[in-house]
């Protein structure tokens, strides 16, 4: 279970950083930044924090707006103009980095889950499994697959028949065979290859 050592180590103002949705066909990658206060954070909502991937929806949803009411948080994305400009590594990074700037004033360090560092305007510390690891990076697992589950669900029904409200844009069956009938949109990445190889099938 995540806990706050890695945050006590480091001291001071501290961020954990993560993000939803890079491994999806459709959709933006959102990223959640949380800056959590050890010495106020109640300990029911401390226990209740864990790996986004975790939880079931319903959960995340009532941990998300406890942590409204105690802790700093930042959201940013990166559309998918981006991804498919930048890759979705870059775009990633970019999302991570738009989240910390939502914050407000840099913490004084950052942990970021993962191995890849984003150009942010404070120290970076890389953690593998981090939202199994840090209370910080957890809290913002869940800001960030909330936020991005709402936005899929929304682009859903601008898109109807794709089941984004239930898949949230990832390659289920479901979203195969609505891509067989109905197409491609502009929500879909075109970097990806499974789009690329139904465009090329699109073609005459």
């Amino acid at each position: 279970m995540p806990d706050f050592r890695l945050e006590m180590a480091a001291g001071g103002v501290v961020a954990g950083v993560d993000e939803a949705g890079r491994g999806p066909w459709a959709g933006p990658v959102v990223a959640g930044a949380v800056i959590l206060d050890p010495a106020t954070l109640p300990a029911r909502l401390g226990a209740g924090l864990d790996d986004s991937k975790r939880l079931k929806p319903a959960r995340r949803a009532e941990l998300l707006a406890a942590l409204r009411g105690c802790a700093r948080i930042g959201v940013g994305r990166a559309e998918v103009a981006e991804i498919d400009t930048l890759n979705i590594l870059r775009a990633t990074l970019l999302a991570m980095a738009r989240a910390v700037a939502e914050l407000g004033t840099p913490p004084d360090l950052a942990l970021v889950d993962g191995t890849q560092a984003p150009a942010l305007a404070c120290p970076v510390q890389c953690v593998v499994k981090g939202d199994a690891r840090s209370l910080s990076v957890a809290a913002a697992s869940i800001v960030a697959k909330v936020t991005r589950d709402a936005i899929m669900a929304d682009l859903a029904a601008a898109h109807p028949g794709y089941g984004w409200e239930r898949n949230a844009g990832y390659g289920t069956a479901e979203h195969r065979g609505a891509l067989e009938r109905l197409g491609v949109t502009a929500q879909h990445r075109r970097s990806f290859r499974p789009i690329i190889k139904m465009l090329g099938r699109e073609r005459p």
